[in-house]
């Protein structure tokens, strides 16, 4: 692994086409939701709880640390590609970012997607139709700190806040459709040489087994890039709340 760039933002937002896209490269890796952010993060908890006195009589700190450094190498030791894009929606947070800096790379590069609120919230409910799921809780999609929505804008805003060239900061319907020059543009931001994608044929070479998530077509895409008009009726409450995060 000679780059890692993260991949974060805004659910519904085209990570999954994105990454289907990137890894046309042979030289990026790019596959669905990562557990390093995760794994890292519980693995610095336990060092400094659980296992900090055991490590410190041992004269252990270090071996900590070089445990949670270790964690990226480990969960990608298949993986031939060069460059990893890491999927994960918490690397816009700045304890999450401070793990990349110190254990990664001095020189982290985030990707960040966003879309309009109202149009998540819209996926999400046409998503939990198609699958028959019970929609009393739609009204909680926007609460604070709630995933999967929240928790996500709030490190956005984080991201927006403290970005010094760390978050290159992608619209969904650039990605759809201005798809060549937001490719162009995280190329550049990631240092990385251009390469040439076939956007007429598009395939996910890792896909997730949604029934994990219990949401069939959560990760889907088409083989060509178009947007899908979303015909569904939200609450005023959602609505209202959708217009005042979004301004």
């Amino acid at each position: 692994m000679n780059k890692f760039i993260g991949l974060s933002g805004l659910p519904r937002s085209g990570s999954t086409l994105l990454s289907a896209i990137l890894s046309q490269n042979p030289d990026i890796h790019a596959e669905g939701n990562s557990a390093v952010c995760q794994l890292m993060w519980d693995m610095q908890q336990s060092c400094r709880g659980e296992s900090y006195e055991q490590l410190l009589a041992n004269d252990r700190l270090q071996t900590g640390v070089d445990l949670v450094a270790a964690i990226p190498h480990i969960y990608y030791k298949n993986v031939t590609a060069p460059i990893i894009v890491d999927k994960c929606r918490s690397w816009t947070l700045e304890t999450n970012m401070n793990l990349i800096r110190l254990l990664i790379t001095d020189t982290p590069k985030v990707i960040v997607l966003e879309r309009p609120l109202i149009d998540i919230v819209k996926s999400f409910v046409a998503l939990r139709i198609a699958n028959k799921s019970i929609n009393i809780f739609e009204d909680l999609l926007l609460d604070e700190g709630t995933e999967p929505i929240m928790r996500s804008w709030d490190g956005i805003q984080n991201a927006k806040k403290n970005n010094n060239g760390e978050f290159l900061f992608i619209q969904y319907d650039d990605l759809v459709n201005n798809t060549n020059d937001v490719l162009n543009n995280i190329y550049q931001f990631c240092e990385i040489e251009a390469f040439e994608h076939d956007l007429s044929n598009i395939v996910n070479q890792h896909p997730e087994n949604d029934k994990v998530y219990n949401m069939k077509g959560q990760h889907d895409i088409r083989a060509t890039i178009s947007k899908r008009t979303i015909n569904v009726e939200l609450s005023d409450k959602l609505l209202a709340r959708c217009a005042e995060l979004d301004k």
